[in-house]
This record gives structure tokens, sequence and C-alpha cells, in this order.
């Protein structure tokens, strides 16, 4: 089992990367569907960049979840903790290098992105496991869902704070 749970960590940074890269550019490619924006950033601000890893590892949480839920029941709290660590690693790793620096560039926001994503995953792996977690796993849920339905909110109603500037 184990190895089967690698496999699906592995696989899930290859598609949280690969999605979460292609997602950056589907609210135009869409020709501004209000239904990309949801899941996909409207704009160039930190909280739309948020939604890079949140809803690509959300949809793979979701797979790994229904296909493990007998075999490793602590996995699914575990994803989520993950999914909320690396969404929340973007603001703080971006503003943390551009207060050092001055400025951002595009190729450190593209480490950020992917430091986020491996944040995110190794978190599932070193906590796949854990009872603490399961026990928190309906807390957890909430958070997600809380940050689910701010996303969709936000994304229309734009709070007038740095993190939502473009």
């Amino acid at each position: 089992m184990e190895i089967r749970i690698k496999k699906y960590i592995v696989s899930g940074v290859v598609f949280t990367s690969v999605l979460g890269t292609l997602s950056h550019f589907f609210y135009q490619w869409s020709g501004k569907n209000p239904l990309a924006a949801l899941i996909s950033p409207v704009n160039e601000s930190t909280w739309e960049h948020m939604k890079l890893i949140f809803f690509p590892m959300l949809f793979f949480s979701l797979f790994i979840s229904a296909r493990m839920k007998e075999a490793a029941p602590s996995l699914s709290g575990a994803l989520v903790l993950g999914n909320l660590l690396g969404t929340l690693s973007i603001p703080v790793l971006f503003y943390t290098y551009t207060g050092i620096l001055g400025q951002n560039y595009m190729i450190a926001d593209l480490a950020v992105f992917f430091a986020a994503v491996l944040a995110a995953w190794s978190t599932v792996w070193k906590l796949r496991d854990s009872a603490k977690v399961f026990r928190c796993r309906i807390f957890l849920y909430g958070l997600a869902v809380l940050l689910c339905l701010l996303f969709f909110v936000f994304t229309f109603r734009v709070p007038g704070l740095p993190l939502f500037r473009a």
C-alpha cells in the first residue's frame, strides 16, 4: 500500500504542477468565462495565484480519496491539510522573497509555485497515517470548504487589500 500511496503522491505533484501551470491561462483561454474564473486566476494578484495549487490539488485529492478511502482512512485529512499548507505557502513565500529583494521576479514566482506544490505533497506523505490529522479531518474539511467559498466570492467581490491587488 505504501508504494501505491507513493505513486499517487508523485502523480499528484505532476498533476498539480501541470494543471496549476495551465490553469494560469484558463480564464483568458475561455474568453473570460465566469465559471473558469472560479477556479483559475483572473488577474495577477497573489490571492488569485493561490488558486493554482488549491483547485488542481483538490481535484486530484478527490480522486485519490475515492480510491484509497478504505485502505488509508487518514489520507484524506492529510490531503486537505497538505492542500491548505501549499495554498497558504504561496503568499508567505512570495511576500518573504519580495520583501527581501524589494521586487518580484518571474523565475522566483515560478519557484514559489513549485516549492509550494512540493511542500503540499510532502505534507501529505509525512501525515498520511497520522491519527491526529484523522481526528481533525472534519475541521480541515471545513477550512477547505471555507477557503473554496472565499475564492468564489472574492473572485467577483474583490476586497481592497494588497493581497487582492494585481
